[in-house]
């Protein structure tokens, strides 16, 4: 452990002794003290004002009436940044431009966690570029080739990053030069900052001609003529749930703050007449979910008829999980330019076939990246299985929250079973929030935010949190209920081991997951993780061995096409086809530092 470094100062989470049973996981500074007799946690751990977190009471990040939005306070003056911000265009009225009301790089609990102990080896991670004239990758920094203007650069140092990870190494250069993109990675790998840094370079060194934020008034759309300003947005960010839309916002905050853009998030839950305040005051970098967005379209208060970049996050998720309507209607069916006139670009840790197909149709002679094993997890998460019969699982929950201190992340497959184990914790002396789809935005961004802090280290999902999501220092994920297929796995334990840091993830495994174990003992072995005998017989016994499904066992697991694994348009044949692609070799370097999604 001191040969690693660990001996308890570090902050970049934990470490196994190598995955066997009994790891002994080294906390890091931030964690609470270690439990005291009974398995329990400190007495003071515990809070009895737990519906501050867990209810909607506690400190969060923007009010739902009369407060700022996301940290920001509710002061509307621009004046304060005329002498000490990017000297850039003015907004109406004569005053200098304020895109940020605060300091996206103090932000409380957003802990500066660039990269973990094991980052060198994402050098080592193979990375396969298929499409036609592929550009260049970045060679080890992100100053190379001069493709990220001098403000971006200096949002790039603020954030602490030095190095770009594999998929930022390759998706910078494609993006710069104009290319749609379909961009596989492993969870936790840097997808956010891949599309956010050169679509803001890009918007710093081509502003619109009629000036930032230039907005016009809204016209006959079915609902009458309107003097209220109309948003126009130039770069519109997709994302399927709120907390993954935050976060992107967030980001976009902080790559564009020494500069002319303004950012906006609008997503259901929230009020909507605070997020109209907000978009009013002009917006290039919209992040939005589709649903909310509609909404706004319907009132004529968006419009997306200067759309130069159309970013989908989690596109799999997006074209598969009921969003398509709203996808094709937002995308074909407004005023969005056509596919030939914007950039598009789709970013997931996962992409099947059937949705490749789905997703070729927003996008224009594009390049397919794959980085690392795609669908798969990262070499720094240590996967654990436990045999647990339903009964049985409250017992074992305590027994894995005694032995592992940090925080950890609970998946159950309800929003019942979620508030079940949540009081249950609860009345064991745990301190625990929890968040699923039938909360208030205003509690679901409490616990999200008394979680990130550590006040409430443990917390109980739904799979609302398992996409996109990049909360810091996550040392344990427990399957408490396995999802139903497995792409919902990988993504629920990349909540974990993320920025090259070490992670625990533990399942609870019986009979009735037989529909998702073929697949599972497949990620297991990819990665090779220790399986358990009493594992491989559980498979067999289950009649389903010899071959995973998954998405209701609509595709097969064999071939180079595992999770989509593989672009299409060749075929699933090993080759490249026609398209010309390009495997690109690796390039080594020995900074530490990177900017994660």
């Amino acid at each position: 452990l001191n040969d690693l470094g660990l001996n308890g100062k570090e902050s970049n989470g934990a470490s196994s002794n190598g995955g066997s049973s009994g790891s002994v996981y080294v906390l890091a500074e931030t964690s609470k003290p270690a439990p005291s007799s009974g398995g329990r946690w400190p007495a003071d751990d515990r809070r009895d004002d737990r519906g501050d977190f867990s209810r909607g009471g506690g400190e969060v990040g923007g009010s739902r009436r009369g407060g700022g939005d996301f940290g920001r306070p509710a002061s509307r003056g621009n004046d304060r940044w005329a002498d000490d911000r990017f000297d850039g265009p003015a907004r109406g009225g004569g005053k200098a431009r304020g895109p940020h009301d605060h300091n996206p790089f103090v932000e409380k609990g957003d802990d500066n966690m660039n990269a973990g102990i094991n980052f060198d080896k994402y050098d080592d991670i193979p990375v396969d570029a298929t499409g036609n004239d592929c550009p260049t990758p970045l060679d080890s920094k992100f100053s190379d080739g001069d493709l990220l203007d001098p403000i971006v650069m200096r949002n790039i140092e603020l954030s602490g990053y030095d190095k770009p990870t594999p998929v930022q190494k390759y998706a910078i250069p494609i993006v710069g030069q104009g290319r749609d993109l379909m961009a596989c990675a492993q969870t936790g790998s840097g997808k956010t900052a891949a599309f956010l840094l050169p679509i803001i370079s890009a918007l710093h060194k081509n502003p619109p001609a009629s000036g930032y934020g230039r907005g016009g008034f809204g016209g006959d759309r079915g609902g009458g003529y309107s003097r209220r300003p109309m948003a126009q947005p130039h770069a519109l960010v997709l994302a399927p749930t709120r907390e993954l839309a935050s976060q992107i916002y967030k980001e976009a905050c902080k790559f564009s703050y020494y500069g002319p853009l303004r950012a906006a998030v609008v997503y259901g839950g929230a009020d909507i007449y605070q997020q109209l305040r907000e978009i009013e005051r002009g917006v290039e970098i919209l992040v939005a979910t589709p649903g909310r967005l509609v909404d706004l379209m319907e009132r004529a208060r968006v419009s997306l008829a200067n759309i130069r970049y159309l970013i989908l996050d989690e596109a799999d998720r997006m074209l598969d999980m009921g969003f398509e309507p709203q996808i094709r209607r937002i995308v074909e069916q407004e005023d969005m330019p056509r596919t030939e006139d914007r950039q598009t670009l789709l970013f997931s840790a996962t992409f099947p076939v059937e949705i490749q197909r789905l997703a070729s149709d927003f996008l224009n002679d594009w390049i397919f990246l794959r980085v690392g094993r795609v669908g798969s997890t990262t070499d720094f998460i240590s996967q654990k299985l436990m045999y647990v019969e339903d009964r049985d699982k409250t017992n074992a929950v305590l027994e894995l929250l005694a032995e592992v201190r940090g925080l950890t992340l609970i998946f159950v497959q309800t929003k019942r079973g979620a508030d079940q184990l949540e009081n249950f914790l609860y009345r064991e002396g745990f301190p625990v929030a929890s968040i699923h789809g039938d909360r208030t935005q205003r509690e679901r961004e409490a616990a999200l935010t008394s979680f990130r802090s550590g006040r409430t280290p443990i917390l109980v999902a739904t799979d609302v949190a398992a996409r996109g999501l990049d909360i810091p220092n996550v040392l344990h994920v427990i399957n408490y209920d396995l999802p139903t297929n497995i792409d919902d796995y990988v993504h629920r334990i990349g909540r974990t081991g993320r920025a090259g840091n070490t992670g625990l993830t533990t399942a609870f495994v019986s009979e009735r997951d037989a529909n998702i174990l073929p697949d599972l003992l497949d990620i297991l072995r990819e990665a090779e993780q220790e399986v358990p005998e009493w594992f491989d017989q559980l498979v067999y016994a289950t009649g389903r061995g010899g071959g995973g499904r998954s998405r209701g066992g609509g595709r097969s697991r064999g071939g180079g096409s595992r999770f989509g694994g593989s672009d299409f348009r060749r075929g699933g044949g090993g080759g490249y086809g026609s398209r010309g692609g390009r495997d690109f070799p690796t390039r080594q370097s020995h900074s530490s530092s990177s900017a994660w999604d």
